[in-house]
């Protein structure tokens, strides 16, 4: 994990700070979350646990949620918006195969948790956040735990063409469809992690291979819908 981060599109840009060497109380209740939510849920890959024992998720919730801040179960951030719970967010992670070394996209920077988890696995992390508040709020936040995350603000419908193509992209909204931008900015063998649907979602991962696109249907997931342009075609 490099120690710095920038927040791009003209809104922030803030040093890094110290908090991840500040005294951490609450190693073990990530300890216990790993164990309890994760591993006794199947997740293996040991990438993904080390991020999670390692990313301090009550960073990335509301002062007021700290004391929840590693229950099973999301939490509001504001705005509308919620922050997943740990195992959604080690399963996508999982699921889009994140190694160091790759590029990744993610749709819907919400609070910086889930690219503050990528960023503990990879060094080039993309994120967009339609709201320009949080994305604000998301930069500043990252930098300030020592991640480094380039965030924008902007429609994530439209993804990071200029940083494509990614190895993978996790969207944490739920899309009508599948965007067809995303699919373009996926390098050869990238990985697409997004929950489809409106009324029934459900959690998908779209593979490139050959020039071709696999889908895998995962599982039943609820999330936040997605915005933007994706509105428009309907």
């Amino acid at each position: 994990m490099r120690r710095l981060s920038a927040l791009t599109a003209g809104l922030l840009v803030v040093p890094a700070g110290n908090a991840c060497s500040a005294p951490d109380r609450y190693r073990e209740a990530r300890e216990a979350m790993v164990a309890g939510q994760l591993e006794s849920r199947g997740i293996g890959d040991r990438w993904v646990l080390d991020a999670m024992r390692d990313v301090p998720r009550h960073l990335f919730v509301p002062a007021h949620h700290h004391s929840r801040a590693y229950a099973d179960q999301p939490l509001p951030i504001g705005r509308g918006q919620t922050i997943s719970q740990p195992y959604i967010v080690a399963l996508m992670t999982e699921l889009a195969e994140v190694r160091p070394g790759d590029r990744v996209l993610e749709i819907g920077t919400g609070s910086g948790y889930q690219a503050a988890v990528l960023a503990a696995i990879t060094d080039e992390v993309y994120s967009i956040e339609i709201i320009p508040e949080l994305a604000a709020e998301a930069g500043a936040r990252l930098a300030a735990a020592g991640y480094e995350v380039e965030v924008r603000a902007g429609d994530g419908y439209l993804g990071w063409p200029e940083a494509a193509p990614f190895d993978a992209i996790l969207v944490t909204a739920a899309a009508p469809r599948v965007p067809q931008p995303l699919l373009d900015q996926l390098a050869e063998g990238g990985r697409l992690v997004i929950p489809v649907g409106e009324g029934f979602q459900q959690l998908e991962v779209y593979r490139k291979q050959g020039g071709a696109v696999e889908r895998q249907p995962v599982l039943p997931v609820r999330f936040v819908p997605m915005v933007g342009q994706v509105r428009d075609e309907e």
